[in-house]
């Protein structure tokens, strides 16, 4: 018997009768074909187990963001790395930003971890702002990010996410951050703290090919620390070959669509000015964010009348500091996109 113990995430596709679906950040444009022949070619090789250390990738992966393979570790993707991370650490307590993805509660509490909620204010359009460094103290053991944030899409700027970082070395504390939608982010606002991490030993980056490449399906994250005694215990919290041989040789191929993510860049650009501009006049309240998603705010029904329409958002209400008529919307291509406005409109004027 499946227990449903109730699905907190986007893409539910399978339970809902959907012909649009803005529920998941997903890049727009799908899988790379390279990637989709890679995934093909795989299956002559799954008789095999599947390396168990993913060398090549790992190998592929460090040569990107400029580390050694020795500080990269894949997961079967970020979410099995965010409750590695957290039984992986000796900590009893931990700072969360929130709102903020549902799994870092969830792999905290897991883990015997209890977390000291920090709120992002919505009149501060829920950015990490200064005030946060007053809020890790010397009994902070653990502060959890995610830039660009999800559900509200706001990054933290690169001189903020260095004062973090200082605070959190000058207290002793972990940091984890959560770079998963950073290639999708816009380019001025995509920082990352891979060039930091030679002088911080208790730091990890999580990333993922979800978003970015359209393997949602494939399942493939990896995380980056320079604390080896860090990532060694949290492979002991994998199942081993927990990689699969098709998911490693998605993310080779992936690494090789060197354009793929600009691609969808420069459609954000367009598209999040076009949906922000309609939305206004629509009166709609939405949050500009630096991502490939929208908050959206103020109609208490949006999320069911949508679904009637065939259209699934990210009702965001279970978010911690959300409320009912928050919905968080993907960024689409043009026709898409018209079409979710077209139908928000007729909710609307109904």
């Amino acid at each position: 018997m499946i227990v449903d113990n109730g699905y907190v995430h986007g893409g539910d596709v399978y339970r809902n009768r959907v012909t649009l679906d803005f529920s998941a950040n997903v890049n727009p444009y799908g899988t790379p074909d390279p990637v989709k022949a890679a995934i093909r070619a795989a299956a002559d090789d799954v008789a095999r187990y599947p390396d168990p250390y993913c060398t090549a990738l790992r190998e592929k992966l460090a040569a990107r963001h400029g580390v050694s393979e020795r500080d990269i570790l894949c997961g079967n993707g970020a979410a099995e790395l965010i409750y590695a991370f957290a039984q992986a650490l000796p900590v009893k307590t931990a700072l969360l930003p929130v709102p903020s993805f549902a799994d870092y509660e969830s792999a905290l509490r897991a883990a015997g971890i209890e977390p000291t909620f920090y709120p992002l204010l919505r009149e501060d359009g829920f950015a990490v702002t200064e005030r946060i460094l007053d809020a890790i103290t010397a009994d902070t053991e653990l502060v959890m990010l995610c830039s660009p944030n999800n559900p509200t899409g706001r990054s933290i700027g690169r001189e903020l996410l260095l004062k973090i970082l200082a605070r959190c070395r000058e207290t002793g504390a972990w940091l984890f951050s959560d770079e998963c939608f950073e290639d999708l982010c816009d380019v001025e606002k995509a920082v990352s703290l891979a060039p930091e991490l030679k002088r911080n030993d208790r730091v990890l980056l999580l990333r993922a090919f979800t978003k970015t490449y359209g393997m949602a399906g494939v399942r493939l994250g990896y995380a980056i620390s320079e604390n080896d005694a860090l990532l060694s215990r949290m492979s002991t919290q994998t199942q081993p070959w927990n990689v699969s041989t098709v998911a490693q040789a998605a993310g080779l191929a992936a690494l090789d669509c060197t354009d793929w993510a600009a691609r969808a860049r420069a459609l954000f650009r367009q598209e999040k000015a076009y949906l922000i501009g309609e939305l206004r006049t629509l009166s709609v309240s939405t949050l500009y964010g630096d991502a490939n998603f929208l908050l959206l705010s103020g109609v208490p029904t949006l999320y069911e009348a949508l679904l009637e329409r065939g259209i699934l958002v990210r009702d965001c209400q279970n978010y911690r500091g959300l409320q009912k008529g928050d919905v968080r919307i993907a960024v689409r291509t043009h026709p898409e996109n018209a079409a979710l406005i077209a139908a928000i409109r007729e909710v609307l004027h109904a």
